[in-house]
């Protein structure tokens, strides 16, 4: 799976992350970057969050989304769009979509959460549920594209994609020049390839770890092969996490500028939520979190006295899901 051509072959600068923020600053939040006291106590340097579930849509999908459809044709944008997400990203396509006036459709795994779908339609988005992985949702929003004449928006492995989510280090370099290491989550590859590349490119002492569901860890195996490699399954509660291979695009950029990738158990990422909701009073999914228990489980560490920055990538669970989560735990 992969959109790649050979106007994709270099990888995204840091001109094109500040052209994207050009194009988002009328539409997106600027997510604040708060300090995050309780955890700060704990690592023993100063910690900040940057909070995404804070931007629109819920989650920082919809920096990539808009930026996306900004840069269609016009014509090629009236014809409407389809999208293949676990939930954030059909959220994000939707509510660009619905800012430029053209139709959406949003392919959707059976198994996707509440919150996701009826956000998904909230926005106004044509539903379509297929399968349980990333192939099936891929193989039908192309089946969808070509009968439809729809432009698909892939959800990481794009160079508008990436640059749209690579504001969300470009926000952290310049409110914290001095930031020592950031911590991203690791989907499919967009957000931490945008955001490494922003950091790499603004603080270039700065350190990137990625952070992955161990149910789902695409991006060590990678780095281990050297290459994308296709895992035969995943699983685990960060459900925004879950892409089987990380994308080609995405993957050039991580081999140049992320420092490390790090695992987390299931376990660790209840306690996380719990803790940013108790003393941050944010909401996180479990694949915002993931961060979070990175730091409280020691995988990542201060390398120097300089401030740490956990990226909290989402937000896009409701009443229900968070007290059956808590329930389990």
């Amino acid at each position: 799976m992969t959109t790649m051509s050979a106007r994709e072959t270099a990888l995204v600068t840091l001109d094109d992350i500040e052209g994207a923020a050009q194009t988002l600053a009328a539409v997106a939040v600027r997510t604040p970057l708060l300090h995050f006291d309780a955890l700060a106590e704990r690592v023993g340097v100063p910690v900040y969050v940057k909070p995404e579930m804070l931007q629109r849509g819920g989650a920082f999908k919809f920096r990539g989304a808009y930026t996306f459809l900004a840069r269609l044709a016009p014509d090629a944008r009236a014809r409407g769009v389809v999208a293949p997400s676990s939930g954030n990203h059909a959220q994000a396509v939707a509510l660009a979509a619905r800012l430029f006036g053209v139709p959406a459709t949003v392919v959707m795994p059976t198994t996707v959460t509440p919150a996701k779908r009826s956000g998904a339609e909230r926005l106004g988005a044509r539903i379509v549920l297929a399968g349980t992985t990333t192939m099936h949702r891929w193989d039908k929003a192309l089946e969808i594209a070509r009968a439809e004449g729809a432009t698909l928006v892939p959800p990481y492995d794009d160079p508008f994609i990436i640059a749209g989510q690579g504001t969300v280090g470009l926000e952290i370099a310049s409110e914290l020049p001095d930031v020592g290491t950031v911590v991203v989550q690791v989907g499919g590859g967009g957000l931490s390839a945008g955001v490494a590349t922003a950091i790499k490119r603004c603080a270039p002492t700065a350190r990137v770890i990625g952070v992955e569901p161990v149910g789902a860890p695409k991006l060590s195996r990678a780095r281990a092969a050297g290459r994308p490699v296709r895992l035969d399954t995943t699983s685990g509660l960060a459900d925004g996490l879950l892409a089987i291979e990380i994308g080609q695009l995405p993957f050039a950029h991580h081999q140049r500028y992320i420092d490390d990738v790090v695992t987390v158990d299931d376990a660790a990422i209840p306690p996380a939520m719990r803790l940013l909701l108790d003393r941050m009073k944010l909401v996180a999914e479990p694949s915002g979190a993931i961060t979070v228990a990175a730091l409280l489980e020691g995988l990542v560490t201060a390398r120097d006295s300089r401030p740490i920055v956990a990226v909290l990538s989402g937000g896009n669970i409701e009443w229900d899901g968070l007290q059956e989560l808590f329930a389990r735990a």
